[in-house]
């Protein structure tokens, strides 16, 4: 089973953590019980999680107030490193949360290992 790691800023906030406790408990069950299944499962297929490319991957959560959540995170040996949630509001992942994904996994590895 792979730890689940929320990213950190260099400032030690919390992003993903802060939005999801910004979401209704109903909501955050949901996303929580899709994360434990991806945690336990990891690597899983649709419709759970899918591949964004560049390493990344999401999970995919349908939540009762009838909207589309997503966590996007990677694989770093026995963690899986999460670094963005957001409410999907268009068929295609935003070209913006992807770039901040990325930032966000080149900051956690240079941060984990400092040349």
């Amino acid at each position: 089973m792979f730890t689940i790691v929320f990213f950190k800023t260099r400032s030690e906030n919390v992003p993903v953590l802060s939005w999801l406790r910004s979401l209704p408990k109903e909501d955050r069950a949901v996303i929580g019980e899709d994360l434990r299944v991806a945690q336990e499962g990891f690597p899983l297929g649709m419709p759970l999680c899918r591949p964004l490319g560049k390493g990344l991957f999401e999970v995919r959560s349908s939540l009762p107030s009838r909207t589309e959540a997503r966590l996007i995170f990677f694989q770093d040996g026995k963690d899986l490193i999460v670094v963005e949630g957001f409410i999907k509001k268009t068929r295609a992942t935003p070209n913006a949360v992807i770039a901040l994904s990325i930032k966000r996994k080149n900051d956690y590895l240079a941060a984990k290992n400092p040349e």
